[in-house]
């Protein structure tokens, strides 16, 4: 069987204004169906990647390819891509099913076809009832519903979406992106996301590519990118993380080493390839950290000793901050069980500080 071309190919694009460089040689497949997320800081070039495959800009150099067409210098209305912007850009005078069949009208679609595909696709976001109000009588999600409705209608290949959130409270925004993946299962059309936040990306995307200074840093599921990261910009730019130096004192079988952090030796896994005696860096997401006290500790086995200095309650969970007796400070997540006596903590208390076996990240020291 003949294998399918990706639906969006980026061959090695650069993009330059003027003096600043803001895509380094960007190469990547987005696939059929895929809900793929370009997430990165602010300036990192997500939004430059979204702006050239619509169209709006050209690269500098490097080819980008539609359903394996070259489409690099085509003009927006030449490629099958639509567009949700920030801002929605609904037309003020419009009603909700005008705005909606705006682009039909573009093409001279006959008005019994536009008739029937408006209601359709009001059904599919849920906006029936509103068919005849105007965007000012609408709220942020409704609009947002709007603009994915006129996206859509025109049957896009892909549909891009630049921050669509951001106009959004916090309770709106969870609400809008459970909606927002069912209804990209719903039409079965790829999406391609962009966002600075990365709870967001993992919720929503089959896979992430994240960006640092115009390039691509790690392209991954969010599993992936969350416990595999590639670098230390990633491991810090998606979440809590705790570095902690350490130096190869012993090279072990299965992919282990024997490690000195804080003076302490740790048996580590991993599977790259550590020199003996290299500086490395382990990293440990905090809800990977194990508390005890000291005195329930078995002999031998390791430990870093610190005083608990802060405890933060946040419902489902507790932060614990740590300080060792060196004077370093690590993060802690536990969830939280009232009726749990051994998620008990209080400042001043001295814990023994672990972590569960082969959850740690091990990079090459930067």
């Amino acid at each position: 069987m003949k294998r399918q071309p990706p639906v969006i190919e980026l061959m090695n694009v650069d993009k330059v204004y003027d003096t600043y460089h803001a895509l380094h040689s960007i190469s990547l497949r987005i696939h059929n169906g895929e809900f793929f997320t370009l997430l990165g800081p602010s300036g990192c070039g997500k939004t430059t990647i979204l702006r050239l495959i619509a169209g709006f800009e050209n690269p500098t150099s490097g080819e980008i390819l539609l359903n394996g067409s070259v489409v690099t210098t085509l003009p927006p209305e030449k490629r099958q891509v639509n567009t949700v912007f920030q801002d929605y850009a609904l037309f003020p005078h419009m009603s909700v099913a005008q705005n909606i069949a705006f682009g039909l009208r573009m093409r001279s679609i006959s008005r019994d076809e536009i008739r029937e595909r408006v209601r359709t696709v009001l059904e599919k976001v849920d906006l029936t009832q509103h068919s005849n109000r105007y965007p000012h009588q609408l709220s942020g999600g409704q609009r947002q519903r709007v603009a994915l409705a006129r996206a859509v209608i025109n049957n896009p290949l892909v549909l891009l979406l630049d921050e669509p959130f951001s106009a959004l409270d916090l309770k709106l925004r969870r609400q809008m992106q459970k909606e927002m993946k069912d209804f990209q299962r719903q039409l079965g059309i790829t999406f391609v996301f962009v966002t600075h936040d990365q709870e967001e990306a993992f919720a929503l995307s089959d896979r992430i590519l994240v960006m640092e200074e115009g390039k691509a840093t790690q392209i991954g599921t969010p599993q992936e990118i969350y416990e595999e990261p590639a670098n230390m910009f990633v491991a810090r730019f998606v979440g809590d993380i705790n570095v902690l130096p350490g130096t190869v004192i012993a090279v072990l079988e299965n992919e282990r080493y024997l490690v000195s952090i804080y003076g302490e030796e740790f048996s580590i896994r991993s599977k790259k390839e550590f020199m003996l005696h290299e500086i490395i860096q382990v990293l440990i997401r905090p809800e990977d950290m194990r508390l005890n006290s000291i005195s329930a500790m078995s002999e031998g086995e390791p430990y870093l000793e610190g005083v608990i200095e802060e405890v933060i309650y946040k419902g489902a969970t507790v932060d614990l901050y740590i300080k060792l007796k060196n004077g370093e400070r690590l993060l802690a997540s536990e969830f939280f069980n009232e009726d749990d006596p051994d998620i008990d903590y209080f400042r001043g208390e001295p814990v023994a500080i672990a972590w569960v076996d082969g959850w740690e990240v091990v990079l090459h020291h930067e």
